[in-house]
């Protein structure tokens, strides 16, 4: 990896008002992308992460010789990454380089069928064909539909914010044509009939944490970001990718301050001469709290306001509001490693339980754990070998969870039985599995709530429904606290790598607005 040794200054003409000074809180791909933004627009920007290490969720566990990224593994759309640097005259390709994946995905079923999700239209039409030679004619026509819903819902609309009613209103129209209040999985079914087929074209939204069976078809578009322009994974990790963001802001004169926890964000009257908006003191332990005009939350939303800005008026509304609303599933994540290798292993494998329908009914709805699980396991040794000693594979496998508002379940007294389960029913597709463990590791939906605050333990924060997006999401400017921005999963337009940094976007193209910075 060469990066560039001179530091590059924001442009003139990009810069803010003399002085204007911004916080994001939070070092996720979002409060990265925020904070990038922001400095290359001209703020004096400091970023606060609570943990050791940048990332929020895309933490980076190391031992004995295994990388394991913890979070966000699936990385495509990558301009939108390519425009950080860019935005400073640099490319990222300078810094990291990302692998493509392929196949994108392997999906297996327990009664023997497998899919290997491919990116060439060519490649996938032969594996529709393979399982169901009837569905080509209309898995073309899906394709079609997904490549309209991308133009308008990601090309148009994956970076504007929604802050007006009237802005939902001028793409209700869009919306509507493309049959928006439909969900993935019927959508899907309007094309494709065999059952295998439907699953995996409508199995996504999990992704972003959403049912396929109340998630809007307008999700579908991830379908065609895939095929556009694939699946990548950074050389080293995730981690790695996370690394050259926190490097570019610090080049860019950006401060990160880690092991630095916000308590409490307090308003006090602007002493700045030309702005009657109040400026924002952040309080962190043991430190003089800081004094900003601009902040930007990259925590999780209902954090945000239930803790960060407790006190503040409007903040107690907002986090009434949020707890009326449908929180994602959680997860349960399992890292291991192993002393042996595994031929014919894909870098993402997906791995569907004999139920579908009745499974996401209880990761969804359900109060319970489920018996049985669909499972998502990632083996980065794939494409990477590096992620783990010589003649070893690295390895998570996640499996989707209720959350702690539908199920209260004590996961740390079904922790450990739980991740031998999976590893027992994985012995199927990884013979000797559980004897070639060097070492094993977990996350439950406890440690969501605990280690990032997320509200019931979500894993990707408010729900991808229809009814909670766009206009009806978290704004990326609060419309109750001056000076308050969102960036991330809890608003627009969502969760995934691609979503989280396109609302960094929208929100600093919000800010650059409000303060009439010339952007570049």
């Amino acid at each position: 990896m060469s990066v560039a040794a001179t530091p590059i200054e924001p442009r003139p003409e990009a810069a803010a008002r003399p002085g204007r000074r911004a916080a994001v809180i939070g070092s996720g791909f979002g409060g990265l992308a925020a904070a990038i933004r922001l400095q290359s627009m001209g703020f004096e920007t400091v970023c606060y992460e609570a943990h050791d290490k940048p990332g929020g969720r895309a933490y980076v566990y190391e031992d004995q010789g295994y990388t394991f990224d913890a979070g966000p593994t699936v990385i495509t759309a990558p301009h939108c990454l390519e425009e950080l640097f860019e935005l400073s005259g640099r490319r990222l390709s300078d810094y990291v380089r990302l692998l493509p994946v392929t196949p994108l995905y392997r999906l297996q079923w327990s009664d023997g069928v497998r899919f290997d999700y491919v990116s060439d239209e060519d490649g996938l039409i032969e594996q529709v064909r393979r399982v169901n030679p009837s569905d080509v004619d209309g898995y073309r026509r899906f394709a079609d539909y997904t490549r309209q819903v991308f133009e308008k819902g990601y090309e148009e609309l994956g970076a504007v914010p929604f802050l007006r009613f009237s802005d939902m209103i001028s793409a209700a129209p869009h919306l509507a044509r493309l049959r928006a209040d439909r969900s993935v999985y019927s959508m899907v079914s309007r094309f494709v009939k065999d059952e295998h087929l439907r699953q995996a074209f409508s199995f996504h939204p999990l992704l972003v944490g959403g049912n396929p069976m109340d998630t809007s078809c307008i999700y579908t578009l991830i379908h065609w970001i895939e095929r556009k322009w694939g699946v990548f994974f950074p050389e080293g990790g995730t981690g790695a990718l996370v690394r050259v963001l926190a490097r570019l802001l610090e080049d860019l004169g950006g401060t990160l301050r880690l092991n630095s926890p916000v308590d409490r964000v307090t308003l006090r009257a602007s002493d700045r001469a030309d702005s009657p908006t109040p400026q924002h003191e952040i309080h962190t332990q043991g430190v003089r709290p800081g004094v900003f005009d601009v902040v930007v939350s990259n925590a999780d939303v209902h954090h945000t306001f239930a803790k960060i800005y407790r006190g503040v008026e409007g903040a107690q509304k907002r986090q009434k509001r949020l707890e009326r609303m449908s929180w994602s599933m959680s997860l349960f994540v399992l890292y291991f490693g192993t002393k042996r290798r595994y031929p014919d292993l894909a870098h993402h494998t997906i791995l569907f339980g004999p139920r579908f329908k009745g499974l996401l009914r209880d990761i969804f709805r359900g109060n319970h754990l489920p018996d049985d699980f669909s499972l998502y396991l990632h083996a980065p040794t794939a494409t990477d070998p590096k992620m783990a000693p010589e003649g070893g594979e690295s390895f998570y496998v996640l499996s989707p969870v209720p959350h702690l508002g539908n199920a209260p379940i004590d996961w740390n007294a079904c922790a450990q039985a739980y991740g031998d389960a999976i590893l027992e029913s994985l012995e199927t597709h990884l013979p000797g599995l559980r004897e070639s463990i060097v070492t094993r590791r977990h996350f439950t939906p406890a440690d969501f709530a605990q280690k990032f605050g997320a509200h019931h333990g979500s894993a990707f924060s408010v729900a991808p429904k229809l009814t909670q997006s766009a206009y009806f999401r978290p704004h990326n400017r609060d419309p109750s606290i001056p000076g308050l921005y969102l960036a991330g999963a809890g608003t627009h337009p969502g969760a995934g790598v691609p979503g989280v940094i396109n609302s960094a976007k929208a929100t600093c193209d919000t800010i650059a607005s409000d303060y009439r910075v010339v952007t570049i």
